[in-house]
């Protein structure tokens, strides 16, 4: 229902242009594993697809008081997002379980491999939740990137500025030749920096070997280091794809392409 009152409101600020939305299958389950710059990707990747999508989101979205608090709380609900506790340990492991549970259903469950979102614009190192889910269940993961989404709400700006977004969805990754080796760390490292690589690809974003709750500590505990942290070319030390930020399509001023 808050899809269907905001979703028209969301399209006309935002004019979200879309490609490879061929992408995502028509049935079936699938994980669509994204980058992360902003709040308003859980809004805005939801209102493109026809089909229903569910997201882990951290559970301070949720606990959050006053107004602001329970519009937030009311808003991750009616987009699909499930909590999850991002300190680790039994509340991540059960928040993978209801994503395995979404998928063995059939639907569409929507992840994050950064854990949280970029500092800064780059692509930071994945976490292997995804690749565990993947393995798992035997779904395909669909590689999405959203351009611009940091531009109209960067860190820190509660109300996000209208502009156009972007969404490049990617062709589906199977990883089902690793069937049985979900225990398998390098495995999991492997498959994991396999789909940050196709994000890498897709978003055209400059990536950096670290995770981004790192930098972010790093950040707020006032640490600088000259030329920004540390990074290599490409996911699993490979070399960088050549590639841009994606650009809007060049369609008459005002219109919308979804």
């Amino acid at each position: 229902m808050k899809r269907v009152l905001v979703g028209p409101l969301l399209r006309v600020l935002f004019r979200p242009w879309v490609r490879g939305i061929e992408n995502i299958p028509g049935d079936g389950p699938a994980i669509v594993a994204s980058n992360h710059l902003a709040v308003i990707d859980s809004f805005i990747l939801p209102l493109v697809l026809d089909r229903e999508i569910v997201f882990i989101g951290k559970s301070e979205y949720f606990t959050g008081t006053g107004l602001k608090g329970r519009i937030t709380a009311g808003f991750m609900r009616g987009v699909g997002t499930i909590p999850v506790d991002r300190s680790g340990g039994k509340a991540s492991e059960a928040a993978l379980r209801t994503g395995l549970k979404r998928l063995d259903e059939g639907g569409l469950f929507g992840i994050y491999p950064e854990g949280t979102r970029s500092p800064d614009g780059r692509l930071y190192r994945g976490k292997t939740g995804v690749a565990r889910l993947a393995l798992e269940s035997g779904a395909p993961v669909v590689p999405v990137a959203m351009v611009g989404t940091d531009k109209a709400q960067p860190i820190g700006r509660r109300i996000p500025r209208p502009m156009r977004i972007g969404i490049v969805i990617g062709e589906p990754l199977d990883f089902r030749r690793y069937t049985g080796m979900e225990s398998d760390r390098f495995i999991l490292r492997s498959v994991t920096d396999e789909i940050m690589y196709s994000l890498m690809s897709l978003s055209g974003q400059e990536y950096v070997d670290i995770y981004a709750a790192t930098q972010k500590a790093r950040l707020a505990a006032g640490v600088r280091q000259t030329g920004g942290p540390p990074s290599t070319a490409a996911p699993g030390g490979r070399p960088a794809p050549d590639v841009q930020v994606p650009e809007p399509p060049q369609d008459l001023p005002g219109a919308s392409v979804d």
